[in-house]
């Protein structure tokens, strides 16, 4: 009878020395669709790993004075919501589309699942990057397409990639997704449902104007020309330093800083400096989220996440 105890301390001691895990919580429509499995890297606390050795350097050239920007909100900004929407589906009686691709050498052919009223960043009319994002929650598949619009009877896009949320595979090396890093854009954004129960347990996606002729794990492309080391290749995670004080923020910043103590943030696309994401809302607190613009590039630092290779896939 000792066996179970003893799993469950070694269990608990692996959380509290950094590395550990939780599976992706579920968006409310697809309940039993986890975000990607528990050691997937979006999924890994960062806490307790080392910093980099050039995370000085990194900082700086991405702006070490310059502040913190939510990415994402409640209500209209510019006649456009604020954010990247998620749409949830039903893939079975949703219809399917395989749109020609600009990028069509390093997209998923499909068919994917897009209903007429799918939810497309900026709205309908926006000329922006127009991602869609698409959980299927009957097969607990993601579909998440750039660029976006309708064609005729159908649709166009500029790239696409489907993801298996209960895989931890990535894309082919070399490969874009609907992000320029190859990487999934839903497991990277803050969403109100996460900051309504207290704790967002995952990584967040972030921009930088300037980035590296390079990649790191878990990202699979890179979209630059620059080879300065100190800029960031995509796919580096920072996070906020443990010592910055959280207390003095509103509740759905403070939710947000601790997460990125926590499990950090990636950079996941060239952009403004410091631009977190997230999914809109009505429910988010604008005043609440422009309090993140207090803290700085210089609270961050880059972390050494070489040792975050996941277990399963």
């Amino acid at each position: 009878m000792r066996r179970p105890v003893q799993l469950a301390l070694l269990l608990g001691a692996l959380l509290l020395l950094g590395g550990g895990a939780a599976h992706g919580w579920p968006l409310p429509g697809a309940p039993r669709c986890a975000i990607f499995p528990a050691d997937n890297p979006w999924n890994r606390r960062v806490d307790r790993l080392p910093v980099a050795a050039n995370s000085g350097p990194v900082i700086a050239a991405i702006g070490r004075d310059e502040g913190l920007h939510p990415d994402f909100g409640s209500g209209l900004y510019e006649g456009r919501p604020i954010g990247i929407p998620i749409t949830v589906v039903r893939g079975s009686s949703t219809p399917k589309a395989r749109p020609p691709f600009e990028y069509a050498d390093e997209s998923d052919r499909g068919p994917y699942p897009i209903p007429r009223d799918v939810a497309i960043e900026g709205g309908r009319g926006s000329d922006g990057d127009r991602h869609a994002l698409i959980v299927d929650r009957e097969a607990c598949r993601l579909y998440e397409l750039y660029d976006l619009h309708p064609a005729g009877r159908g649709w166009r896009a500029g790239s696409g990639a489907i993801w298996n949320l209960r895989s931890n595979r990535l894309r082919p090396a070399g490969w874009t997704s609907a992000d320029a890093a190859g990487l999934p854009i839903l497991p990277g954004l803050a969403r109100f449902d996460e900051v309504a129960r207290g704790r967002i347990d995952h990584a967040l996606r972030f921009t930088v104007e300037r980035t590296r002729r390079a990649y790191v794990y878990p990202a699979r492309h890179f979209a630059s020309d620059g080879t300065d080391p100190s800029l960031p290749p995509m796919g580096l995670r920072l996070r906020l330093r443990a010592s910055y004080p959280t207390a003095g923020f509103p509740r759905q910043a403070r939710i947000v800083l601790e997460a990125l103590k926590r499990y950090g943030m990636l950079v996941a696309d060239n952009g403004s400096d410091w631009f977190i994401s997230g999914a809109p809302d009505p429910r988010w607190s604008n005043d609440d989220l422009r309090s993140l613009d207090r803290v700085k590039g210089s609270d961050f630092e880059v972390v050494d996440t070489r040792s975050l290779r996941p277990r399963s896939s």
